[in-house]
């Protein structure tokens, strides 16, 4: 009889896009990766990166464990998450050893509830209740490819029915709507959470320069989702679900 794996065999793999503007250090991942490394849940904890250095090849290379646990750092199950990450982890995984793919963060089940929390807590400091305003979720968006609206949309959905907020509303930056368009016919305070994993342009200009030519003094931006407080302990319990479904 075949002896079941121990937390001990087990590595982790925080695989992300990897930011390329200037002075990003890539920090939301690497804190997600401290965190798992200092719960012990496993022997290994590595990060890797699409564009950017560890690649996904050499960080798989460099973890020793017989199965690998892939969280991946991404807003929703596109074509880097899908495709891309899924064709680097079979090119650098030459020992044939067991990987598993977990699901993208912006489509963990913990995430509504964390962009509630999140939130709820960007529009108190602002000196507003949250059942009195509106949340607009802003994400990227594809002309190509559905899965991030489709992310985004779910999301919404699942935030609505928390009823936190008197009105829940999405916008994308390459298809409709945008935000200005989301914004139309909104009255009251507004909170702006990005559905987006890293700290690239999107979320630390894009879209503070839309909220801005908007030119209401009511709209409160909450970050992006990926550089928020508390998101490694959301990465965290998945990683405790994988273990614990992976377990006799």
């Amino acid at each position: 009889m075949n002896e079941p794996k121990k937390p001990a065999q087990i590595a982790v793999l925080v695989a992300a896009h990897g930011e390329r503007t200037p002075g990003a250090q890539n920090e939301n991942a690497r804190r997600v990766a401290q965190a798992l490394s200092d719960r012990a849940l496993v022997a290994e904890v590595g990060i890797g990166f699409i564009s950017g250095k560890p690649s996904i090849a050499g960080a798989l290379g460099a973890l020793k464990s017989p199965r690998i646990i892939v969280y991946p750092l991404f807003a929703s199950s596109g074509y880097f998450s899908r495709d891309r990450l899924v064709q680097l982890l079979d090119e650098g995984n030459r020992q044939g050893r067991e990987v598993e793919l977990l699901t993208p963060l912006g489509l963990d089940q913990g995430v509504p509830d964390f962009v509630v929390a999140r939130a709820a807590e960007v529009a108190r400091d602002h000196g507003f209740v949250p059942e009195a305003g509106t949340i607009i979720l802003l994400a990227h968006g594809s002309r190509r490819n559905s899965a991030s609206r489709e992310a985004t949309e779910w999301v919404a959905r699942e935030v609505e029915n928390r009823d936190a907020f008197r009105d829940v509303r999405i916008a994308l930056l390459e298809e409709h709507p945008i935000l200005h368009e989301a914004m139309e016919g909104v009255t009251g305070p507004v909170v702006v959470v990005g559905l987006f994993s890293g700290e690239g342009l999107h979320g630390a200009r894009d879209a503070p320069r839309l909220i801005a030519e908007l030119g209401r003094r009511d709209i409160a931006y909450a970050g992006v989702i990926g550089g928020m407080a508390g998101i490694e302990d959301l990465v965290v319990r998945s990683v405790e679900r994988a273990l614990a479904a992976g377990q006799p």
